[in-house]
């Protein structure tokens, strides 16, 4: 068995790490943690959870000179990850008495002024640190280590231009750069040729033990959407509950008509301020609060144990997002439940997600219910209670679901009057997408161009049926008249299979 030790990590941070009960290194940092010490420059694909602050943090730790100048640059997607990063390094370096500090937009810019004066190690957002360089108020001419953390989110939110930019300002030579990522898209490989030297690839398995996760779906019809999720609520008293919806109104919605049935609520995404979300995450790490209703924003990153049921709301537009929200649950050899509450303006999407990954959802009877009446959502597009009919969509719907989606949102009720209804849907209410996925980083920088107005550009504009490609729903005639043909997810093709959902082992109909 590898110890620390053997890894060659200096006495004084062993102290550290067995005062905080760190006793055996993971697989990633097994792999990682030695080409750090060696000054060579890594491409690491792990996933959130798998001990990666560490695989880099203690190998950059003590190749650190106290006072010497910002050393260790750090860059990553979100604020609440830049301050885990920073509160886990220094957690592991009491000894060194090094001076770290964690920068990024929404807060007071002087303070940060003040610190990186003295700095040896910060760690960041993209946009933060622009700010710093345009105003020359952070000096990173005795960078030895770029580390870019999430560095696929960081792309698909737009700031490859950002983290380019920075790196072009750290010196040359004798540079170590360190890319971590979950996934390696075209971006992340493009950039690591520009700025690495021979870069060496590991990779660690997945954290999330996919035998213990079991995943099921509830077709449900939008106005019973969130009565259907107050009752699944009620029943569960096993741990943390995360909710994922896909805009920062209905994350808001669904927390604040939780909490008016009765089930205690919070809600975090990018349009809160940082000390709003710093306080809700402390109550939910804490238990003091049990149900976090979010976007995406907490979906990477962000390590929050104890999280025992992840419920979608929403269902993602981007398959591989799917994965990262489902991967805050059954870790650590723990089990885990995923439940999936789909309605007719789900389909598409989540016929992405099985399409794009391995995936076994099992279909769920759905218990009887009592439709909640919440007033304050009666004129919502489906999914609490509303009428359903898409018109009010441009201005009072969902703020991002309609996204680029040419023919608007489809109705629940899917009356011929209502598909395609508005076409101001597909652009008000994009407009207003959940900004939260830039979230936490920068504060309102005019150039970002992702969060949820990108993803999946060519499927939002296509506006037809992507169902094409195989298993998951059936075809549905989109005739001229504009009216959809009714599309269930398919269930195979006995009524056993209806009861054993969807899979790769599913028959195709």
């Amino acid at each position: 068995m590898t110890t620390f030790n053997e890894l060659g990590i200096d006495k004084e941070i062993l102290v550290s790490l067995d005062r905080l009960g760190f006793t055996t290194p993971t697989e990633i940092q097994r792999k990682a943690i030695p080409l750090v010490l060696e000054g060579k420059d890594m491409i690491a694909g792990s996933a959130t959870g798998s001990g990666k602050t560490l695989a880099f943090g203690l190998g950059i730790l003590q190749k650190i000179h106290k006072g010497a100048g910002i050393q260790a640059l750090i860059l990553t997607p979100t604020r609440e990850l830049a301050d885990q990063i920073l509160k886990s390094l220094k957690d592991v370096s009491k000894e060194r008495k090094l001076v770290m500090t964690s920068v990024y937009g929404g807060v007071s810019i002087n303070p940060q002024i003040k610190i990186l004066k003295s700095a040896d190690i910060v760690v960041g957002t993209p946009g933060r640190i622009l700010d710093h360089l345009s105003q020359g108020t952070i000096d990173l001419s005795a960078v030895k280590h770029v580390i870019l953390d999430e560095a696929d989110r960081m792309l698909d939110m737009g700031f490859l231009d950002d983290v380019t930019k920075i790196i072009s300002q750290c010196p040359k030579k004798e540079r170590q750069m360190l890319l971590f990522s979950a996934t390696l898209p075209p971006e992340v490989a493009r950039l690591s040729k520009r700025f690495m030297d021979d870069p060496v690839k590991v990779d660690a398995v997945k954290h999330v033990d996919p035998r213990k996760l079991n995943q099921v779906y509830y077709d449900v019809t939008g106005p019973l959407k969130f009565s259907l999720l107050a009752h699944l609520l009620k029943k569960e008293d096993t741990g943390l509950v995360m909710v994922f919806c896909n805009s920062r109104q209905y994350t808001d919605t669904v927390a604040n008509n939780l909490n008016k049935v009765g089930i205690e609520a919070m809600a975090i995404h990018g349009g809160l301020t940082q000390q709003k979300r710093t306080q809700v995450l402390s109550k939910f790490n804490t238990k003091t609060t049990f149900v976090l209703v979010c976007t995406d924003v907490a979906a990477r990153g962000l390590d929050i144990p104890g999280v025992s049921h992840v419920y979608n709301y929403d269902i993602p537009q981007d398959s591989k997002q799917y994965i990262h929200r489902i991967g805050r649950t059954a870790r650590a050899g723990k089990s885990g439940e995923v439940i999936n509450l789909i309605s007719s303006r789900d389909y598409d999407y989540f016929d992405r997600v099985l399409r794009d990954n391995d995936l076994t959802i099992k279909k769920m009877e759905r218990p009887y219910l009592e439709k909640l009446d919440l007033p304050q959502e009666s004129r919502s597009r489906g999914g609490f209670g509303g009428r359903g009919d898409g018109r009010s969509s441009g201005r009072s719907g969902d703020r991002r679901d309609s996204g680029n989606y040419r023919k608007g949102p489809r109705s629940d009720d899917r009356s011929p009057r209502n598909y395609g209804g508005s076409r101001s849907g597909g652009r008000s209410g994009s407009r207003g997408s959940d900004r939260s996925d830039r979230p936490s980083s920068e504060g309102g920088r005019s150039n970002y161009r992702s969060g949820d107005r990108s993803s999946d550009r060519s499927g939002s504009r296509s506006g037809g049926s992507r169902s094409s490609g195989g298993r998951g729903y059936s075809s549905g005639n989109r005739s001229g008249s504009g009216r959809p043909s009714e599309r269930r997810p398919r269930q195979g093709g006995s009524s056993q299979g209806r009861s054993q959902g969807y899979g790769r082992g599913s028959p195709r109909r």
